[in-house]
Parts: structure tokens; sequence; C-alpha cells
């Protein structure tokens, strides 16, 4: 029942930070957008948190491990958004969009955790 309740609470999390992150690029730039952004990634840490580890071999609890690494950098994400300006010359070469590479580090984990976690769980006897 857990498990089910993880894997639900982190779906709604991850659909909600799918809008909230493509509000900005529909020109909907509102206060609101980034606290829903990181009330969302707050979320899908906990639901990895809470989350049970799905098998008990050395591989797939690295795996979940790496996922939850993800959702740290889902929140790492979320803090830039809130982050002050920085007045240096590297800040000013990036323009403000530092969120993202910590979004697209985030969901290439998340990727690559839950795709080989899914073929591991495949080769588990039943």
């Amino acid at each position: 029942m857990r498990t089910k309740i993880c894997d639900w609470s982190s779906a709604v999390g991850l659909l909600v930070m799918l809008v909230a992150a493509a509000m900005p690029l529909l020109g909907v730039n509102h206060d609101w957008v980034r606290w829903l952004y990181a009330a969302a990634t707050v979320v899908v840490l906990v639901a990895r948190l809470v989350e049970p580890s799905p098998a008990p071999t050395l591989r797939v609890r690295r795996l979940h491990r790496i996922a939850i690494m993800s959702a740290v950098l889902y929140c790492v994400s979320a803090a830039m958004l809130f982050l002050p300006r920085l007045s240096t010359q590297w800040a000013l070469a990036i323009g403000g969009n530092e969120w993202i590479a910590f979004l697209l580090a985030g969901a290439v984990l998340h990727l690559y955790a839950s795709w080989v976690t899914d073929q591991e769980l495949k080769k588990q006897p039943k």
C-alpha cells in the first residue's frame, strides 16, 4: 500500500513540476509558479525517501538511491529559483536559467534509474 501511495504521489508531483516548468515558456511568470514548482519537488523528494527499495539486490538498491538523488537535484533546481541573482560575470553569462540545468540533470538520472530498475526487476525470478 505504501509503495502505491509513493508511486502516485511521485507521479503527481512530477506532472505538476512539468506544468510549472512549462509555464514560464508560455509567458506566465508569477510568484505562485515558483512556489508550485518548489512544492512539487518536495512532494517528489518525500515520496522517494519514504518509498521502500523494490528488491533486495544491490544494484536495484543503488538505482533507488540514484532516484533519490534525482529528487534532490529537483529540489536544488527549485532552490535556484529563489536565490537572488548573482552579479558576477559568470552569472550574467548564464542569464538566470541555471535551474534548468539541475532540472535536466535530475530528469536524466530519473529516466536512467527507472529504466534500468525495470530491466533488473524483470530479470528477478518470481
